[in-house]
């Protein structure tokens, strides 16, 4: 293994610098409870897994091995940061849709003012929003998705972009990533749009029969029933919201898939 490393020294360098900077903007490996050590070691073994299966002729003139480091290696280490925290980036919107739709319906449910914060997310979220992030961190490790992120998106990032890659086609990323925000809220509003709707139906329902019998002070029961009807919703749309998660992670997988034939102009 070292012997590997020490011929390879710059190339793996260069593989090693965009795993450490995905792992840093990743959901969960971003947190600080994370210890630095640990993405440095995690950084290093998925370098030398992916070392074999990558082609970095692109920068043969910096990663011979008679070729010492200089200003022209640091930029080109610069860049590959720069890559891995774009990739990690677009996961975390990914992540962030299923926080923001547990922002939306919260308020109705009366769980807005009870913001903590969120060790995933690393702000302050409602609680609902955190359930759902924490829900969706499981099916991302349960279905594969973290596999394929890891051992496939990284290898075809590796494969098809480079740091002149990420210069000469910064347009289409910046296309990209307006577009992954867009998509963003869309995901939040399906996910919260079925309990927004019942719970504004509720509130419909119990201003008209506080109208009709005021003596019932239904106003001063609506947010226990509003909280009771929108866990019991929530609980009958679960499996849907799980199948919703899933797609949505191997829909951001395609656009990531994308992204990297848009800047590397190669096929994946």
């Amino acid at each position: 293994m070292i012997e590997t490393i020490a011929a390879n020294a710059s190339v793996f360098l260069l593989i090693a610098v965009r795993c450490f900077a995905f792992l840093m903007t990743m959901p969960l490996f971003s947190m600080r409870s994370v210890s630095t050590i640990v993405r440095v070691a995690l950084a290093g073994y998925m370098a030398y897994f992916l070392l074999p299966s990558v082609d970095f002729s692109t920068y043969a003139t910096f990663t011979s091995f008679d070729t010492t480091i200089n200003l022209y290696f640091i930029l080109v280490l610069i860049g590959e940061a720069l890559i891995g925290v774009i990739i990690g980036f677009y996961v975390t919107i990914i992540f962030s849709a299923f926080s923001t739709a547990g922002q939306f319906f919260a308020f109705q449910m009366g769980f807005s003012a009870s913001e903590v914060y969120d060790s995933l997310s690393q702000v302050e979220n409602p609680l609902m929003g955190q359930y759902l992030n924490l829900i969706a961190m499981l099916i991302f490790f349960k279905t594969g998705a973290f596999q394929t992120l890891f051992f496939h998106g990284l290898k075809a990032s590796i494969e098809s972009m480079s740091a002149y890659s990420l210069v000469e086609g910064h347009a289409g990323l910046v296309k990209i990533l307006i577009g992954g925000l867009t998509k963003l809220f869309a995901n939040a509003l399906v996910i919260a749009l079925p309990i927004m709707g019942s719970l504004l139906l509720v509130s419909i329902c119990i201003g008209i029969l506080s109208k009709a019998a005021p003596q019932m002070n239904l106003l001063s029961e609506g947010f226990p029933i509003m909280m009771l009807f929108s866990f019991f919703i929530l609980t009958v749309s679960l499996p849907s919201i799980c199948d919703f998660f899933t797609r949505s992670f191997y829909a951001g997988f395609s656009q990531l898939a994308n992204l990297f034939l848009t800047l590397g102009g190669k096929q994946i």
